[in-house]
């Protein structure tokens, strides 16, 4: 009688330990600062099952059966984590990210730039042209020596208030962008320079579109497009000095330097 009572009671416990189930659960958070991750995924690789964490980086994964399971977070922007828990009762998991850092290479916005092979009209200026033109007068004064471009300047000197009309279209008719951003004013689609001054001393190329171009910036492209690409990116600390005098006492003085690629993160120019 007591054998059979005895598996009984083991035949039981067998069965209870065999339908166990428990739960891992925990938070996901910045390792920085200690925010939870909202979104996170929370994975078993051994069972496939992956949930979400909630608004705190809380999560919750139910109905586990008794064994060792490796446990998986991910997060955008943030290295993984992992780990491997053996479950016999309930766990609790603390996950903090570290965030990761991304070192994209430099955008090159080639989209309103022609070439040799486009059925356009244009003319390029290298930076070794604009150093030579740039005296200190405004940008549309660079740009005097290109075909079917006519220049003007309300105060004679090339300094301040300066137009430019290419193939007899004024400035209004003319998409100027900067780095493929258009330049034009919203309202008028006029481009005032004068609020650009010594841009040329930054600048890298000029391409010059007559006609309908390459731009697809709105209404002002119809007549012509100038496009400007300002320095590049310089990875080694720099410094440069350029001094110019001329009649009636002008002076133009400019210094650049730039700190290069700082940690292989950032820079300052």
């Amino acid at each position: 009688m007591k054998k059979k009572n005895i598996l009984t009671f083991l035949s039981l416990l067998f069965t209870l330990s065999a339908f166990a189930q428990y739960q891992i659960s925990g938070t996901v958070t910045n390792k920085d600062n200690g925010e939870g991750l909202p979104g996170a995924n929370i994975s078993l690789k051994e069972t496939g099952i992956v949930v979400v964490s909630g608004k705190n980086g809380s999560f919750s994964i139910n109905d586990l059966k008794p064994g060792t399971y490796t446990v998986k977070a991910d997060y955008i922007g943030f290295v993984s984590w992992e780990k491997k828990v053996t479950v016999h009762t309930d766990v609790q998991l603390d996950m903090q990210l570290e965030p990761r850092v991304f070192l994209a290479e430099e955008v090159i916005i080639t989209a309103t730039k022609a070439h040799e092979k486009t059925p356009l009209t244009f003319t390029n200026l290298d930076e070794d042209q604009i150093n030579r033109e740039n005296t200190g007068k405004d940008l549309p004064y660079l740009l005097s020596s290109s075909p079917s471009t006519v220049v003007t300047s309300d105060a004679g000197t090339g300094v301040g208030y300066t137009g430019i009309r290419i193939r007899g279209t004024d400035l209004t008719g003319i998409n100027v962008t900067l780095n493929g951003v258009p330049v034009n004013d919203a309202e008028s689609q006029n481009v005032f320079f004068v609020d650009l001054p010594d841009l040329a001393s930054s600048v890298d190329e000029i391409q010059i579109q007559r006609g309908v171009g390459t731009s697809s910036n709105g209404a002002a492209s119809f007549g012509a497009s100038i496009n400007i690409k300002t320095d590049k990116f310089m990875p080694h600390v720099y410094l440069e000095l350029n001094n110019a005098a001329g009649s009636f006492g002008t002076i133009k003085n400019t210094m650049k330097f730039g700190s290069g690629l700082i940690k292989g993160k950032f820079s300052i120019d």
